[in-house]
């Protein structure tokens, strides 16, 4: 069906109001608005605070992601990508993981793939920012700053009650579907009275930007200690960005460290694998916690990204994993217009609920499975793990499945 009858299409089924409210305009939201504002659907963002602009001039925030070609390929349908890659975006060809415990390490090179690339590192804030531009181009309608204090599920519709007066109209609005992308904390998963199933990890990722000795050679490292993964990920300046996952107290010890001090104990943590560390930025602490929603669907709401899922970070695949699920929205939303449906059909959001669901507790708990892996401390326990590794190493075909899913 082409994009003009789909669009008229949305538009017979819609009726008078919103089609689709979502809340949170994060990576996730802002990625999932456009998506349906481009199937035609009337939408809108509601976010606390319009977020700052991203300048080539400001300083590389500290908040990274590696975006896989999954979502390099979203961004790019959206029409936001040249933007982005236009911005600053840090190039990963290979992958290099490594155990301290034996020594055990495994390769990943896009040329196995006959790819150029295997992602791209890139600030959340220009992914964020380059979202937020291409909204009024697309139709989506902001309210911003806005807060939702309440849900109230219709026969035909869903309320949300916010916390000041919209417009003439006032603190109501009204709509056939609501997206909660509105985070971990989500007040709207909590307002619809899904449950979550939380695992904390007893741990902090102390994340910065260091210059090293030696170029990263646009390569994603990875060690895994006793401790927890260190990671330092390629930024396009030619610095590499950390995420040192630690402790709770341990890392309070980090973050407190003199700088001289931090880089001395970051290239003992690296192995030295870059060289020295010559230099940092200031350091932040984020906690690290699984969490998965025991329904990504309620009434007229449907879950997306972090209000769904936070997952260790180890495989960085949490916001890769949060934009699979716009795609599967998108899609399913498409094929129920497709077929005559409104977009609150409940067949449509059961089958983005369950599709979703399913792929994303798969992930996360095979993530923490690794993450439990990597901390056997016992001598045999290591050992096991040393000679799987290398074993996975050795095996190309296992080597491409696993590459392959983690690129969508």
């Amino acid at each position: 069906m082409s994009s003009h009858n789909l669009t008229s299409l949305a538009g017979r089924r819609r009726g008078p109001g919103l089609d689709v409210a979502v809340v949170g305009g994060g990576m996730g939201g802002a990625a999932a608005v456009l998506a349906l504002a481009r199937l035609g659907l009337k939408c809108c963002l509601i976010d606390r605070a319009v977020p700052e602009p991203w300048s080539v001039d400001d300083e590389v925030d500290l908040r990274v992601v590696g975006l896989a070609p999954s979502s390099v390929a979203l961004l790019d349908e959206l029409g936001v990508w040249p933007a982005i890659r236009a911005g600053r975006t840090g190039i990963y060809r290979k992958m290099h993981v490594w155990d301290a415990a034996t020594g055990a390490s495994i390769d990943f090179d896009a040329a196995s793939r006959g790819e150029a690339e295997l992602g791209r590192i890139v600030e959340n804030r220009l992914v964020q920012s380059a979202l937020w531009q291409a909204l009024d181009a697309a139709g989506v309608r902001r309210l911003c700053p806005a807060r939702v204090t309440g849900v109230e599920q219709r026969e035909d519709r869903i309320n949300l009650r916010l916390a000041e007066p919209v417009d003439e109209s006032g603190d109501l609005l009204s709509a056939r579907l609501v997206v909660a992308a509105d985070g971990s904390d989500s007040p709207l998963r909590e307002m619809a009275g899904i449950d979550v199933r939380r695992r904390d990890y007893g741990q902090i990722a102390v994340v910065a930007h260091v210059r090293t000795e030696r170029p990263h050679a646009d390569t994603a490292w990875q060690r895994f200690l006793g401790t927890g993964p260190v990671a330092l990920l390629p930024l396009a300046d030619g610095r590499s960005s950390l995420v040192w996952s630690l402790p709770v107290d341990e890392a309070r010890r980090v973050l407190a460290l003199p700088d001289d001090a931090f880089m001395q104990e970051l290239g003992v943590a690296t192995d030295f694998r870059l060289g020295r560390i010559l230099d940092t930025t200031e350091r932040a602490g984020f906690p690290l916690r699984l969490q998965l929603a025991q329904s990504y669907v309620a009434g007229r709401m449907v879950l997306l990204g972090d209000a769904a899922h936070t997952v260790h970070p180890l495989a960085g695949q949490g916001v890769n994993l949060g934009l699979r699920d716009v795609v599967e929205l998108r899609n399913c939303l498409q094929q129920g217009l497709q077929a005559g449906l409104a977009v609150d059909t409940p067949e449509v959001l059961a089958r983005y609920g369950r599709r979703r669901q399913s792929a994303n507790t798969l992930d996360a708990l095979s993530f923490d499975g690794l993450a439990r892996i990597y901390g056997w401390q016992s001598l045999p326990a290591q050992m096991l793990r040393g000679l799987g590794i290398r074993l996975v190493d050795r095996l190309g075909p296992l080597k491409r499945r696993l590459l392959d899913h983690a690129s969508g």
